[in-house]
């Protein structure tokens, strides 16, 4: 029976067109393509992305894998596929997340919520204990802070501040960037100083 092959003979009949042996691949590495599904709800939900869209994202990277495996290249076919869906499940965080940012551009203020903090971005940068350090009222004047930001921020940092306006959690952050939640964390922290540092400047 098919169901009985090796992933190696199943693998071929893919290459064959065979929809049976796909299928019965993608039911022996069910788990693991859920697994990964789980990992990322979160931060999906966060975006906007319905289940369903990521599910779907997760089967494209599955049928990439299975169409592009080479067993002479890749260390295993179950390392693959993980490889493949994690990475096109990552794609289409990051694209959401930019897109996400792009149609904020023009309404989002000092007065944004952070979802993980509930705290509105103007209460984020500022001290405890002080008053806040600015407002920007003006729609071309946040363009403009926005970029005097992102111009000061590093690459590591200017992709979690855009993360962080897109709405996802620095937890959700650290599973999607493949980094501690400290890391996320201390990256926030600097974040917020160089963006006090900025609105000193300005104010």
């Amino acid at each position: 029976m098919i169901s009985e092959y090796n992933d190696g003979q199943l693998i071929e009949l893919v290459h064959e067109n065979s929809e049976e042996a796909k299928s019965i691949l993608f039911l022996r590495y069910k788990s693991k393509i859920d697994y990964l599904i789980k990992k990322y709800t979160n931060a999906s939900l966060s975006l906007g992305i319905d289940i369903n869209d990521l599910n779907q994202e997760a089967l494209l990277g599955f049928t990439d894998a299975i169409l592009n495996f080479d067993e002479r290249k890749d260390a295993s076919l179950s390392t693959f596929i993980c490889l493949c869906v994690e990475r096109k499940i990552k794609k289409a965080l990051i694209k959401a997340s930019t897109s996400k940012n792009q149609s904020m551009k023009d309404t989002l203020s000092l007065e944004y919520i952070y979802e993980d903090i509930d705290t509105p971005l103007k209460e984020l940068i500022e001290d405890v204990n002080s008053d806040p350090l600015v407002k920007v009222s003006e729609e071309e004047s946040y363009k403009e802070l926005l970029k005097e930001i992102r111009t000061a921020l590093t690459d590591n940092e200017k992709e979690v501040f855009e993360l962080l306006i897109a709405g996802l959690t620095y937890k959700d952050i650290a599973v999607l960037l493949d980094k501690e939640p400290k890391q996320i964390d201390n990256a926030r922290e600097r974040i917020k100083n160089k963006i006090k540092k900025i609105l000193n400047c300005r104010a």
